[in-house]
């Protein structure tokens, strides 16, 4: 059976938790207000240093100019009431002193002036192009169903993901945030071809390595192919393998939006989430599997 035909739209609330599910009902979910808050479990640590950075950005690029400054008017000033002849002396230790310090003043000054002219590119958020999707394998476990909202909540509240693809098994076990809009243009979204994206060299190396591959601008690699569900504009990617048996694709809306601590949180959240699905395989039905 097709991974395609497997997964259903469901009725979604954000921020909500599954319900207890209907038998007459097995892919269809409704969720109750017992995540108002958000997310409230353990959250990767913040760089503190790395934002006050980005944050003063002006200030910092200026802070070699005004060390510069201070120490050449210092050495300028000590020189003036020292009583030392205005013309630098070889045979006097000061001089020298002197010397050095005015040499490291103006190197201060001109790595401040190189790095107020030379500027990275501006990287902004950018709105992805889609449609929402909200789909989950069929005849899931409950228990598993509530580990991959609990993935996708944890996951989009604390970085800059907009769109989450969990295959394993060559199953798409859940497909939701903002998805490619399909070529008929009627709302719906791209279907993940599961067969078709683990075969492919993206998945194939992750799983074969069992590395985490970050692709910080997505645009830049020919790669991208391979993902048609995600937005045409997604910026940028993370694939966290999930075992030998699958892998969870990550989309951001920001270039290098993913942070090394970002990184970290996300393949913690991985392995939990294998071993989760390695103690669920047996009890998945069989119409979640080809």
């Amino acid at each position: 059976m097709g991974a395609s035909s497997l997964l259903t739209p469901i009725p979604w609330k954000p921020k909500h938790v599954i319900r207890t599910i209907l038998p007459h009902v097995p892919s269809c979910f409704k969720v109750s207000s017992n995540l108002e808050g958000g997310y409230k479990g353990p959250k990767p640590k913040k760089e503190w240093i790395s934002n006050w950075v980005l944050n003063n950005d002006e200030t910092v690029r200026s802070l070699p100019i005004y060390v510069g400054g201070v120490s050449l008017a210092v050495v300028l000033f000590n020189r003036t009431i020292s009583g030392i002849a205005p013309v630098a002396d070889a045979s006097s230790s000061q001089s020298r002193a002197d010397l050095l310090t005015l040499g490291l003043a103006v190197t201060n000054i001109l790595t401040g002036l190189v790095w107020l002219s030379i500027r990275p590119k501006s990287v902004s958020i950018v709105n992805p192009r889609g449609v929402e999707c909200r789909r989950i394998c069929s005849n899931l476990p409950h228990s598993l169903v509530s580990e991959l909202v609990w993935v996708w909540e944890s996951v989009s509240d604390v970085t800059c993901c907009r769109s989450l693809v969990i295959v394993y098994n060559s199953d798409c076990l859940i497909q939701i945030g903002i998805a490619a809009e399909s070529s008929t243009h009627n709302g719906e979204a791209v279907s993940v071809n599961a067969a078709k994206l683990v075969q492919g060299s993206l998945c194939q190396g992750v799983i074969k390595s069992g590395a985490q591959s970050y692709l910080a601008n997505l645009s830049l690699y020919p790669g991208r192919s391979e993902l048609p569900f995600l937005p045409s504009n997604t910026q940028a990617v993370i694939l966290q393998p999930l075992g030998d048996k699958g892998v969870a694709i990550i989309g951001g809306d920001t270039i290098r939006g993913f942070t090394t601590s970002d990184q970290a949180w996300i393949t913690l959240i991985g392995e939990k989430l294998e071993a989760t699905l390695s103690k669920c395989s047996d009890s998945i039905p069989s119409t979640a599997h080809h």
